[in-house]
Parts: structure tokens; sequence; C-alpha cells
């Protein structure tokens, strides 16, 4: 790999933007292809199959093989309210790979005691997100019931590039909120991309089997996109 690649590669990498490497295995010809380029490239359809699925491997187009190295950013998952649904959510998002955070400004809610060896940071969100940053590897969701916690933290998601923002509450709950946020001047394709009430129906009943769902459709949105 030619240092002026691997440079660009390295800073994608710090920078948490998801790039490919595309080697043309017959001269180890090289380029670099940022995953916001990847629908104008030639090969679209493999890049994206990769970027969804972060799946590497060895293609042939016409006479010519190459191999598609995907760098994807870590996936992280950003949870508001340090409520029993987070305490049950967070096991399966690690089993799935990402990295937790959990906030929420009450002290007796967002405790090490609660939440052992988490990301955890009993701040407001408008506070701490700036800091921790949101970009298309990163998923909210929203938990509190509370709009002085919920609204600012899924009003900095709809000004980000996250893939997936749920919130949860039932439909008269989100339809308040979408009004509320809709007053902040979010248009209504921008609300759309709250999920809400949020997870795929699958009857749940409790923390745990809500934990699932709430999971399913991240994973869902992850993969397949929606």
């Amino acid at each position: 790999m030619k240092r002026t690649l691997l440079d660009r590669l390295l800073a994608a990498r710090a920078e948490r933007r998801a790039v490919a490497v595309v080697t043309q295995l017959a001269t180890g010809e090289q380029r670099l292809v940022p995953r916001e380029n990847a629908a104008d490239d030639p090969m679209a359809a493999i890049l994206d199959q990769g970027f969804r699925f972060d799946q590497s491997g060895v293609h042939r187009i016409e006479d010519q093989e190459y191999f598609v190295q995907i760098y994807n950013p870590a996936l992280r998952l950003v949870i508001v309210g340090a409520v029993h649904i987070a305490q049950a959510v967070i096991p399966i998002a690690r089993g799935t790979g990402y990295a937790v955070t959990v906030i929420d400004p009450r002290g007796a809610f967002a405790t090490g005691a609660r939440f052992p060896d988490i990301e955890l940071y009993p701040e407001w969100p408008d506070e701490i997100l700036p800091r921790i940053g949101l970009d298309a590897r990163t998923a909210m969701i929203a938990l509190t019931h509370d709009p002085k916690i919920d609204d600012p933290a899924l009003t900095a998601a709809l000004r980000s590039d996250v893939f997936y923002i749920g919130a949860l509450g039932s439909k008269k709950t989100q339809a308040s909120r979408r009004e509320r946020l809709a007053a902040l001047g979010f248009a209504p394709a921008d609300l759309a991309r709250i999920h809400g009430p949020i997870g795929i129906e699958i009857g749940a009943k409790g923390a745990p089997e809500i934990a699932i769902s709430i999971m399913a459709e991240t994973t869902r949105v992850l993969r397949l996109g929606g």
C-alpha cells in the first residue's frame, strides 16, 4: 500500500469515516473509496453490500478480480435513560458488537452500581453529546419518557448522521413528541427518522423482551436500511 493511500486510510479511521480499499489483484493497483462516494463508483452494488454487512472479499468483474477490504468504524449505541430497559439492552448490544454509552442526568439512576463497566454520563444530553459526537455508525435510543431529557437528545440525533433513532412511548406520546420537535423546525421527513414506538412489534412484555425488539429493529436498519 502506497504511503499516500495509507495516510488517507488512517485519517478516515481516526475520524470514524467508513472507507473501502479496492485492490486489483492482477496489478496490485489500489484505490480508496469513502462510503459517501460509493454510489458513484463502478463497484457501487458490491461496495454497498460490503459496507452494510461489514463484509470484505474477492469479486470478479468481467475478466478482472478485485479484493474489497471494508473499514467500518466500530458500532456505538447511545442510550439516553439509565432505566431497566437500558440494563436489558446493554448485554444484547455488546454481544452484537456495540460500544455502549449511557446518558442520564438523574444521579439516582445513573450509577456505577446499576451500570458497571459502562461509559456512563450523569449529565444532560445537550451537554455531553457535543463532546462525544454522533456519526453514521452510531445508534441512539431515548428511554426516559421525560421530554426535558429525551427531546434534547433527539434534537441532536436528528441533526446528525446516526443510522438509527428510537424513542420509547405510546403512539400518543410519539405524536406529542413530534409536535414539539416540529415546533423546533424539523420537517416531516426528519421526524420520520424516529422509530417510535420503539422496536419491532413482537408483542414484547417486560424489559428483556422489549430489549430484544429494540435491538432487532436496530439491526434491521443497520443491515437493510429504512
